[in-house]
């Protein structure tokens, strides 16, 4: 079963939990005879939203590519976590206001079998599903199935911290509604912010797992030929589709044809097993006695006194041209790229007086 069947199933599986507790509520609330427990089984038809939600935006985000969405729909995944989340928020806010009204007006709550009961089966359903989902979501990689997951778990919490107050009601006569449901309230919504960043931060560009990029270095190292890699940017457009690009480097001794073999054994690989839509640029490693050779060697010594600096490549020298290049990357607390350029540019001018120089300044966008 692939990925997005399996958020369907699980998302399912809420809908279909939620709904026989809403049915075990309407049936002891029919018997009891209380307008309370029916009512609440109602509210656990809506709680089946977020699975909803969550199907609909799988379902949407399988969508193909086309014209104007050339890398898929993916993205929209992160829109439906965005928006249980924004419920989960909504819910929060919403318990805090009641439970300050409780606080500061405190009602005397009325708790009977049929009501400690459903309580109770409330709880282990609920904390069991909420369990279920988050660990599918994380095991998935799906932000909307954590959040629905999330949003399972605190109705357990807030439904237990209502079983603590009936006891702490009928032994001591004490109502801790309010507090409790405030203080729940404020985790509720810390939680329902963190679930907020996470596909927001995604929407943004956050950066991708360094493990992955540690990953991707060592498999296209083992290549024969790879001499090194660098310039590793990566776009995520859903939890199922990247595109990227990253320069390897190769020795000038290789044809046109090796290196066009190269590139596509790589290509290959990174979207074979990490789904990696990846371009592929080539920096060329001076050999033999040469000028070009001489001067690369000269270069990276000078650069290497530079401690500031955590990466030199893409060494380019052009007799014919009359031109030399240099990509250096420096220490994230180098915050003056004009004054480092300046500096590292005089420099190399010196060892070829007549050329002109470019020390191009790259960023670690992946490490």
């Amino acid at each position: 079963m692939d990925r997005s069947s399996q958020i369907i199933r699980t998302s399912v599986i809420g809908i279909v939990a939620n709904v026989m507790l809403a049915a075990f509520k309407a049936v002891v609330g029919i018997i009891a005879s209380s307008v309370a427990i029916v009512m609440d089984a109602i509210n656990n038809l809506s709680d089946a939203l977020s699975s909803v939600i969550t199907i609909i935006g799988t379902k949407l985000s399988q969508r193909p590519a086309d014209r104007k969405h050339p890398f898929g729909f993916g993205r929209i995944e992160y829109f439906s976590a965005i928006i249980i989340a924004v419920i989960v928020l909504s819910a929060g806010v919403t318990s805090l206001i009641e439970s300050v009204k409780k606080i500061i007006e405190p009602t005397e709550p009325s708790y009977t079998t049929p009501t400690l009961i459903v309580i109770i089966v409330a709880i282990v359903v609920k904390l069991a599903l909420g369990w279920f989902v988050k660990n599918k979501g994380k095991q998935l990689k799906s932000d909307a199935l954590i959040a629905s997951g999330s949003d399972a778990l605190f109705d357990a919490i807030i439904t237990t911290a209502t079983l603590v107050s009936a006891g702490v009601m009928l032994i001591w006569g004490f109502s801790l509604d309010g507090i409790l449901g405030a203080l729940i309230s404020i985790l509720i919504i810390k939680a329902g912010v963190e679930m907020l960043a996470s596909p927001v931060n995604e929407l943004l560009g956050a950066r991708v797992s360094p493990d992955l990029i540690k990953e991707i270095k060592q498999e296209i190292m083992a290549i024969e030929g790879v001499r090194g890699v660098f310039d590793i940017i990566l776009h995520n457009y859903g939890p199922d589709v990247m595109i990227g690009s990253l320069h390897i480097s190769v020795l000038d001794t290789m044809s046109a044809h090796e290196i066009h073999g190269l590139t596509r054994t790589i290509t290959s690989l990174m979207y074979d097993k990490h789904g990696i839509i990846m371009t592929v640029g080539i920096y060329a490693v001076a050999t033999g006695e040469t000028q070009c050779a001489d001067l690369q060697s000269k270069v990276m010594k000078a650069l290497a006194t530079h401690k500031e600096l955590v990466q030199v490549h893409g060494f380019y020298y052009s007799e014919k041209d009359k031109m030399l290049s240099v990509d250096v990357v420096p220490d994230i607390s180098c915050h003056d790229d004009v004054a480092l350029r300046k500096l590292l540019t005089e420099e190399i001018q010196a060892l070829v007086p007549d050329h002109q120089v470019a020390v191009v300044i790259d960023h670690n966008y992946s490490d």
